[in-house]
């Protein structure tokens, strides 16, 4: 490698103002969930995807995960193409609007900001082949909570200074054709879920109010857990023993009000469920700002499959 080349990998782009959430992710972190270490990864994994695949990346590249904006801005040292998905966090480049779902080529001396959310809550930033990250127990994710992965090997997310740098050089990009790329809730969406082997011990009362009325994205919501509010749900289970969680578990509880369990949530719990959100209605909600309106929906375990396949298929 010459001097030159060397050189510029060593550039990369530099934070210049943190926001209050940007977070190095990949696919997540499996087959380490016997060791208590949660999952991790892209909380919307179709707008994950979709980054990576603008720039022709394998789908499962290291990206970041920018949450709300906050005025989160960058540098870069060298010219670069980059990608960006998922959330309209209105972002600029020098003062002009950056489209999501687009890929864009980022020069020296320009600044990118991301300010407030639009439309959705969480953006992702792709870059050619992926963000150079170590990987702990196979991941670059950041899982703050147990101070696993990103840069500083910290979970924590990026602070000013801090330099990204990237794997590739000369990115395939390519373009989203129209109907093409994720779905963004507006004022409501639906989620559909799949029952759980508990959902007996709910009274018809109960699952009544679980699945004919609208419930509230509460301001309680992060990459473990999402809070929902609505009329409380009572369950003749006072509690359970231990046991696995799946990502999109609905946990009911003794208050009553739904927790969705995301990407960063704990391995094992005890409170009886109504069931779990398929993988699809999990980057739906990812993307729900407090307020949102979301209806949960009774799907058969078949069909949450099948819907996973053919969104599967659209990246081939």
């Amino acid at each position: 490698m010459s001097l030159t080349t060397t050189h510029e990998a060593q550039q990369g782009m530099v934070v210049k103002q943190a926001g209050p959430l940007a977070l190095i992710q990949d696919a997540g972190r499996f087959g380490v969930r016997h060791l208590g270490v949660t999952q991790g990864g892209a909380a919307d994994w179709i707008s994950f995807r979709w980054a990576n695949w603008l720039l022709g990346n394998t789908l499962n590249s290291a990206a970041l995960e920018i949450v709300m904006g906050g005025g989160l801005s960058f540098e870069t040292e060298r010219e670069v193409q980059l990608a960006l998905t998922g959330a309209d966090l209105d972002a600029q480049v020098d003062g002009k609007p950056l489209a999501p779902n687009t890929s864009f080529k980022f020069l020296p001396g320009q600044r990118l900001v991301f300010r407030q959310p639009r439309q959705g809550l969480r953006a992702y930033l792709a870059f050619p082949g992926g963000l150079n990250a170590p990987e702990v127990l196979g991941s670059r994710a950041c899982t703050a909570r147990e101070q696993l992965g990103g840069l500083h090997e910290d979970g924590k997310p990026l602070q000013v200074g801090d330099r990204l740098t990237w794997q590739g050089v000369a990115p395939a990009v390519r373009q989203m054709t129209e109907g093409q790329g994720p779905y963004m809730p507006v004022s409501g969406c639906r989620l559909p879920i799949v029952l759980g082997s508990q959902i007996a011990s709910f009274s018809g009362r109960a699952l009544f109010q679980a699945f004919n009325q609208p419930w509230e994205v509460d301001t309680r919501a992060d990459r473990m857990g999402v809070r929902l509010t609505g009329p409380a749900l009572h369950s003749s289970l006072t509690g359970i023993i231990s046991e696995g969680i799946p990502l999109g578990a609905v946990q009911i509880p003794p208050d009553g009000q739904p927790i969705v369990l995301m990407n960063d949530r704990q391995t094992i719990g005890g409170y009886p469920r109504l069931g779990a959100l398929t993988p699809i209605a999990c980057a739906t909600l990812a993307q729900c700002l407090p307020g949102t309106k979301v209806w949960l929906a009774p799907v058969s375990a078949s069909q949450a499959q099948a819907d996973y396949r053919q969104q599967l298929t659209v990246w081939c």
